[in-house]
């Protein structure tokens, strides 16, 4: 197959300003990414989707090639999907025709190479068309409590929440770093999520996927932990 690896990276996040590029370990945190995606030499392109000028320099410092994406892709309503689908629309347009796409999330910087080639070698074209990395949660989520607006709590699912965790069984999450999918599939179904999928399970401190200051502080002090160094 071939492969293309797309790593979505725009400038405007909210809850973590400039997170895709905050040093981490001695180097912006779009640069783990870059780097994980090239050592499987799994892909013909590695690409950086953005819109802002300081990423486009740090994904090409890093070794990635670069795509600006359109001013109305780089919303808060833009979702991953539609940036992904519109560039391998282009990509097509220009003769560069994909059988795999794999979307890695700038902000995991643990994530390894490896499972970045684990994911992606769940993908048979006819038996399973699509794939996430995934990791356990933390709570038991069939215990989740829902908050009004008044503060009041309830179960979100009161039908589960008193059931033992041996009688649920096994509940994983999509760890918001790695996707692969079949390009056909993709642009069918225009989503990362769909029939067959399978998962590839990370640990918890390869999964941390820093949206916010405290998963940064957190995904810190594990790789100061685990002696991770650039």
């Amino acid at each position: 197959m071939k492969w293309i690896a797309i790593i979505p990276a725009r400038g405007g996040s909210k809850r973590l300003p400039r997170k895709n590029i905050l040093d981490f370990q001695g180097r912006p945190m779009l640069a783990y990414t870059v780097a994980a995606a090239l050592e499987t030499g799994l892909f013909e392109q590695v690409i950086v989707s953005t819109e802002d000028d300081e990423i486009a320099a740090v994904a090409h410092a890093a070794g990635a090639q670069v795509d600006r994406r359109s001013p109305d892709l780089a919303t808060d309503k833009s979702t991953v999907a539609e940036v992904c689908a519109e560039l391998l629309q282009r990509e097509a347009h220009a003769g560069r025709h994909y059988d795999g796409l794999c979307c890695c999330y700038a902000t995991a910087p643990l994530r390894t190479a490896a499972d970045i080639a684990a994911t992606v070698g769940l993908i048979q074209p006819g038996q399973c068309e699509f794939a996430v990395a995934v990791t356990t949660f933390s709570h038991y989520p069939h215990q989740a409590l829902r908050q009004d607006a008044q503060g009041g709590l309830a179960p979100m699912w009161p039908e589960a929440a008193g059931l033992r965790s041996e009688v649920i069984g096994t509940l994983l999450a999509g760890n918001g770093s790695t996707y692969a999918v079949t390009v056909e599939a993709f642009l069918r179904d225009r989503d990362f999520y769909g029939p067959g999928m399978r998962g590839y399970r990370m640990p918890f401190h390869r999964s941390i996927d820093i949206d916010t200051r405290e998963d940064f502080e957190l995904a810190l002090a594990v790789a100061n932990h685990a002696g991770f160094r650039a």
